[in-house]
């Protein structure tokens, strides 16, 4: 392990965890804001939970007066220190009103009260989770310390748009001075600081209304720039969706009078599910088939529907401290791909699901940044919004709910509803709950605190004479380093069996594997079967079972459930793409299977057909390299594999193309189905070099109905460097240039070219539109060329990454955090790239300074001993 440095900060961990001193029952704000800086006033009723002085965090404050139950406190009655403001000798009830100043428009770091935009589109948004509250006022900003907030906000006029949680109870003119205006808000429910949120701007709004199954009309209202208010409707159509479907599926009721939602275009996050007062990124809810990809329009009513399924899961109840981050991110994850599933076909939905898990959470556990569901220390909680947390967690979730069983699940999460509505409660609480029908549930506990994948390997034999099928399987998990050694865990085996000679289904169970090795007995079974295991990925492991090539293009052609049938052919091109990692096939039977298939299935479910046309991520590929990954070599491979498919199906894709005509939009699972398989078949016919195929390109775009048929097309003509690439850069460009959302596409699209280069980047860096303060900007470009690792893993294209790590750790340190992640595993790179990496990280780490940036920069240094 390097050296700490001596200005790292110390660790907070989850064995310390107390109670706060102070609790506080009610807040009244009072937020002034002026040309270039705005005043807070805070007034805090708080009761004593346990001995100790009042302890008060805040950042980046001008504190200009503390008064304590009407009396002014001068300097030896408190002590402001290192982030922390200390009240001595408090009385056992305590008012306390605190006046500071901060100044929203020099804050970058999009944390607490900030400014986004210039000119007239300035605005004034919150991002208070997980510690920005902090940077509004000194508060005790923990998740444990829930109180009744009312807001008064005041501006000039200029701002017509004063927003804050709950419900309005009085707006109008500041008497002293006509030219400002005030809004006051009152949100009923108890909440923790960081669901607090407020909105000071010129926005329009569209309006809808919902009545909720016990009979309260709530008005519905999504806010956005004037230019964007058409772009909503697919929002709005999401959040009454989602509204209905947590009513039947969870017997969850909105509370509140009114839900709203504001679109922003500099923020560091998706969304946010404040409290009635959801502050989502641009990109995450605004939607239109002009502008918008079929892709990014389902994300945004998967996103939308996510942060209203918040109000129960995680705004009701909420975390007793961060580290219970999964509680609520865990659960609301699941809830929104069950809620997604039903909106178009699940077997996708499955698909979408486990491809993120498998590309970016397995490549987590894999590396130097694995860490438990539920982390057990942090320096920086920012660092631990992770695909761990979400999807793992929501991968728990999901055990729990499939060994429950639908009804016995529903029983669990009402009676959690029932306890701890309106409480800050644990991962023990939740299991708690769950187990009232099976108190097995309480097992699942050791997936919250075990860093790691499991792999589930595994072989099977048959007795004729018996006629029994008996599987062996057994669980291995990687020791990572300060954890203790891993222990077996509950796996749900959802498997089935399938007679070879009709292809029939004749048994099925769901095997719970819970010891390090079991052995599980089918009977009756009249020959020897093809065993489907993992169906629906029933937990999230790696499978190792001891199939034959034959074995796993029969479950192509035979599977009756979508999900595996993509499962199965990732397995196949993981066997051959991993070569030198023990696995040993011929690409003969994988083409020969989706030849026979892929023409078939394109005619019944299209989206599914365009799955099984996927090849596992670079990214993927590398995360199951321990060790000597050379990034030109695997790109060689996978390229010549999507090569050999491309030749193998060549005479196919002129007529499955011809066979997805064009046609008005349709936003169905259908229609998005079509487009989709379209677009992979234009790829591949010009990885073929299928004559008239470029053709088919310049036509795409040029008779586009959508952004998904014209986007698929220019991807298409960049990726494949046709001659009219850069014409067709420029028209879309010249199209598009006043959408930022779209003009990103524009960026992400050259960023992630097969050929790109660091002069690319620094060029699209350099270009007048890239904004440095635009999270969505910033990752149209540094995010998308991080796709490309044969480049990204050179001298000179990460020492260009990491000057953008410099440049962000000041300015923006959540997002320099997040992208420094991404370059986890170069300890697993072959030399000479191996010792350059280290080079420029070390390097890197003289030349950083934020907790976010030195927390992510430790581990993933340590890798070096690890």
């Amino acid at each position: 392990m390097p050296d700490v440095p001596p200005h790292a900060p110390s660790k907070i961990n989850l064995k310390d965890y107390q109670k706060p001193s102070f609790d506080v029952e009610t807040v009244h704000l009072d937020i002034k804001l002026f040309e270039d800086y705005a005043q807070v006033n805070s007034t805090l009723k708080m009761v004593r939970q346990t001995i100790g002085d009042i302890v008060l965090f805040g950042e980046s404050l001008e504190l200009l007066s503390i008064i304590m139950n009407d009396k002014a406190l001068t300097s030896e009655h408190y002590q402001q220190e290192d982030g922390k403001l200390t009240i001595y000798e408090a009385p056992d009830e305590v008012t306390l009103d605190i006046q500071v100043r901060i100044c929203p428009q020099t804050n970058t770091a999009l944390e607490g009260l900030y400014m986004a935009g210039s000119g007239d589109d300035t605005m004034f948004v919150t991002q208070c989770e997980p510690e920005g509250f902090r940077k509004i006022t000194f508060y005790p900003d923990r998740p444990d310390v829930l109180a009744i907030f009312t807001t008064r906000l005041e501006a000039d006029k200029r701002y017509p748009t004063l927003l804050a949680n709950g419900n309005l109870v009085e707006a109008g003119e500041v008497a002293d001075a006509p030219e400002r205006h005030y809004a006051i808000w009152q949100d009923p429910t108890n909440k923790p600081s960081y669901l607090f949120a407020c909105v000071i701007a010129d926005l329009d709004v569209l309006t809808d209304s919902y009545t909720t199954s016990e009979g309260r009309d709530v008005l519905l209202e999504v806010y956005a720039k004037s230019a964007d208010i058409d772009k909503c409707d697919v929002g709005m159509q999401a959040l009454k969706d989602a509204m209905k479907w947590d009513e039947v599926n969870y017997g969850r009721a909105y509370d509140l009078d009114r839900y709203m939602i504001v679109a922003v275009s500099q923020f560091n996050m998706g969304a946010m599910e404040n409290k009635g007062l959801n502050i989502f990124n641009t990109a995450c809810v605004l939607s239109s088939p002009e502008t918008t990809t079929d892709a990014r329009s389902f994300s945004v009513k998967a996103i939308i529907a996510h942060e209203y399924f918040h109000n129960w899961t995680g705004n009701r109840i909420t975390c007793r401290d961060w580290f219970q981050l999964c509680l609520k991110e865990g659960f609301t994850v699941y809830r929104d791909q069950s809620f997604s599933a039903d909106q178009q076909s699940s077997a996708v939905q499955r698909i979408d699901d486990v491809a993120t898990l498998r590309a970016h959470q397995f490549a987590e556990d894999a590396g130097p940044l694995a860490h438990p569901v539920r982390p057990e220390s942090f320096v920086e909680i920012n660092n631990f919004y992770t695909t761990t947390v979400y999807e793992k967690g929501a991968e728990i979730v999901r055990m729990i709910a499939n060994t429950l069983g639908p009804d016995d699940f529903r029983k669990g999460t009402d009676e959690y509803f029932r306890r701890y509505d309106g409480q800050a409660v644990t991962v023990e609480d939740f299991l708690s709950a769950l187990s009232i029908t099976d108190d097995k549930i309480e097992d699942f506990i050791d997936w919250y605190r075990q860093p790691g994948t499991p792999v589930v390997s595994g072989s099977q034999t048959y007795d004729s004479a018996a006629q029994t099928l008996t599987i062996t399987l057994n669980q291995q998990t990687r020791h990572v380093k300060g954890f203790d050694a891993p222990k077996p865990l509950p796996i749900p085996v959802a498997t089935a069996l399938f007679d070879k000679d009709s292809g029939a289904i004749v048994a099925e169970r769901m095997l719970l594997l819970d010891e390090a090795t079991q052995t599980f007995v089918f009977e009756n079974v009249a020959s020897e079967p093809v065993v489907s295991l993992l169906r629906d990925f029933s937990a999230p492991v790696q499978l190792n079972y001891d199939y034959q090539d034959a074995d796993l293009a029969f479950l192509l052609k035979h599977e009756t459930n979508g999900f595996n049938r993509w499962q199965v052919t990732q397995m196949l091109v993981n066997r051959i793409l991993l070569q030198s990692q023990g696995a040993k096939s011929s690409p003969d039977v994988y083409l020969e299977a989706l030849a026979q298939t892929l023409p078939v299935l394109a005619d019944d479910d299209a989206m599914l057909a365009a799955r099984l046309l996927d090849i596992p991520s670079a990214q993927e590929l590398a995360s199951a390299i321990p060790q000597d990954y050379d990034p030109v070599l695997v790109k060689e491979q996978r390229d010549g594999l999507y090569q050999q498919v491309a030749d193998k199906l060549k005479d196919q894709w002129a007529t499955l193309y011809n066979d997805l005509p064009m046609q008005s939009y349709e936003d169905s699972a259908q229609a998005r189905g079509i487009r989709a398989l379209r677009n992979v078949v234009l790829d591949m016919a010009l990885t073929a070099n299928v004559e008239g195929a470029a053709d088919w390109a310049q036509q795409q775009y040029d008779n586009a109905s959508c952004m998904t048929e014209r986007f698929g097309a220019l991807k298409a003509m960049v990726n494949h460097q046709l001659p009219k690439a850069n014409h067709y850069l420029t028209d879309f460009y010249k199209r598009f240039q006043a959408n930022d959302l779209v003009i990103d596409l524009w960026f992400s699209v050259q960023a992630a070219a097969d050929d790109v280069t660091p002069d690319v980047i620094k060029s699209l860096i350099a270009h007048t539109d890239f904004d440095w303060n635009t999270p969505n900007r910033v990752r149209s470009v540094i995010g998308a060329f991080s796709s490309q690792p044969t480049v990204l893993w050179t001298a000179e294209g990460l020492k260009m990454y990491t000057d953008v790590i410099k440049k962000l750790d000041d300015a923006n340190p959540v997002l320099a955090s997040r992208l420094l992640q991404v370059l986890a595993r170069w300890n697993t790179l072959a030399e000479p790239r191996r010792q350059m990496a280290h080079e420029q990280l070390t390097d890197l780490r003289k030349n950083v300074s934020s907790k976010h940036v030195l927390e992510s920069l430790e581990s993933v240094l340590g890798a070096a001993n690890s």
